[in-house]
């Protein structure tokens, strides 16, 4: 065993509240425990300065108030918390008719643990309902795919794993970062699952080429009768798009797409953590994905792969949704959009960024650095501005266009115009002492530069 340091022996010593490596021996205040908890989370960045996440970092005092009366709540407890379970049933039909979903049939859903158990539920759903269809046509299920752009977040790259399923990614190259119609001869066949499209994606907050990917689709069923599902991933635009751009086809106005996912607790303006899955119609959710269970009082029905779970996400996305209202949302979304365009055009103008998203469809600014800038990089920029408390994302663009580094800022709606103007000078005083100084950033070495990509590409 290595010999203790003098630090080291001091330190378990004297500060047996909080030892490193064993149980902690003894009670203390809660005041004093209050105390020590807070103080080693002054490093931590300031969550309202955190502009690398799409999370929420800001609440009403009132709707604080709805947190803390549920947050002891276990929501998966229907029997005891009825009228919670009837808030989320409410919701499910409320987005179902705010992303078009269509008259006459049920509508299905469920809130989630964030956007990444939502969309591997929709991966489950459409994985069954392709099997089922290959086992009743007398073909073999075993062998799913399912199809995406490189520009997938983390998740669908687990869900593929995690459940079986192939990997068929269509690249990305410099300058085209959104995944189109392009690889599909080479992706789709009998055993794709769905095809996922994202609307606002993590890279650059663009949208994929939904209606060319639908119009490639159909054409495939007519020649091959395979009908295909899509599914749209809108963790980030799923709450900017029907508030801004309502005669925008992204959602269920599109026939082909049978489920969406979204995340509460980005622009839906709910703290971590919460999504939603909303289904097309009942039937798409197949029944042997439920569950039935009677332990907690009388029988229930569960779907999620979740279980026990706190209330306080799901009763305060209903106080938004009641408090808002769909005119309260759009505004807060103009604003937002406003104050992204404000800092997009402050920082084009400094000479020192070419932007990424041609179209500023969500509040995401996504820039890379002028190429007559070599002295300094993205992620020195980030590492400038993080002496002013600002965290920004600085990250290499995924396969096949590793080559360039994307400085990616998420304006949120706590952010005001004069918080853009200080934000922009302190990113712009970052490169003026960058230019002069130099920077020796290096991008970090990634684990699997690689990613799954598909064979026939």
């Amino acid at each position: 065993m290595k010999e203790q340091s003098p630090f080291d022996r001091f330190f378990d010593e004297y500060n047996e509240d909080i030892p490193e490596k064993h149980f902690p021996r003894c009670s203390i205040s809660a005041e004093a425990a209050e105390a020590i908890v807070t103080s080693e989370t002054w490093a931590d960045a300031k969550p309202a300065m955190n502009l690398s996440s799409f999370v929420t970092t800001f609440t009403e005092s009132e709707a604080f108030e709805v947190a803390k009366k549920h947050y002891l709540k276990n929501y998966i407890d229907h029997d005891m918390y009825p009228q919670l379970f009837a808030m989320e049933a409410r919701m499910v039909r409320w987005l179902h008719n705010l992303w078009n979903g269509p008259e006459g049939v049920e509508p299905y859903g469920a809130a989630t643990i964030g956007s990444s158990e939502a969309c591997m539920l929709a991966g489950l759903a459409h994985k069954w309902n392709w099997r089922k269809k290959r086992q009743q046509a007398g073909k073999d299920g075993s062998k799913p795919n399912l199809v995406t752009g490189a520009n997938v977040q983390i998740v669908w790259d687990k869900f593929m794993r995690y459940f079986d399923v192939e990997p068929r990614i269509a690249p990305l190259k410099p300058g085209h970062y959104r995944f189109t119609s392009e690889h599909l001869d080479e992706l789709v066949d009998e055993n794709t699952i769905a095809v996922v499209a994202i609307a606002g994606q993590t890279f650059t907050g663009e949208d994929d080429a939904f209606r060319a990917i639908q119009n490639w689709l159909d054409k495939y069923e007519e020649r091959t009768g395979n009908d295909i599902p899509m599914h749209i991933d809108g963790a980030s635009g799923g709450f900017v798009n029907p508030f801004l751009y309502p005669n925008y086809k992204w959602d269920f106005r599109l026939p082909r797409v049978k489920s969406i996912n979204a995340s509460g607790h980005k622009f839906g303006l709910v703290p971590p953590g919460l999504g939603w899955i909303i289904f097309r119609e009942r039937a798409v959710f197949d029944e042997d994905l439920m569950f039935y269970v009677n332990y907690l009082g009388g029988e229930m029905p569960t779907a999620t792969l979740n279980f026990s779970r706190n209330a306080s996400p799901v009763a305060y996305q209903y106080y938004n949704f009641i408090r808002l209202g769909y005119e309260g949302y759009r505004q807060i979304m103009q604003h937002t959009l406003e104050n992204a365009q404000t800092l997009r055009q402050l920082l084009v103008a400094s000479g020192y960024f070419e932007i990424m998203n041609k179209t500023q469809r969500i509040p995401v600014v996504a820039m890379t650095l002028n190429k007559k800038y070599k002295n300094f990089n993205e992620y020195d920029i980030s590492n400038k501005v993080r002496e002013r408390g600002w965290v920004l994302s600085a990250y290499s663009m995924p396969p096949n266009a590793q080559s360039v580094n994307s400085l990616r800022i998420v304006v949120r709606p706590h952010l005001n115009q004069n918080a853009i103007s200080g934000l922009a000078k302190d990113i712009i005083h970052a490169c003026d002492w960058l230019s002069k100084h130099c920077g020796n950033a290096t991008p970090p070495k990634l684990h699997d530069p690689q990613k799954v990509a598909p064979s026939k590409c």
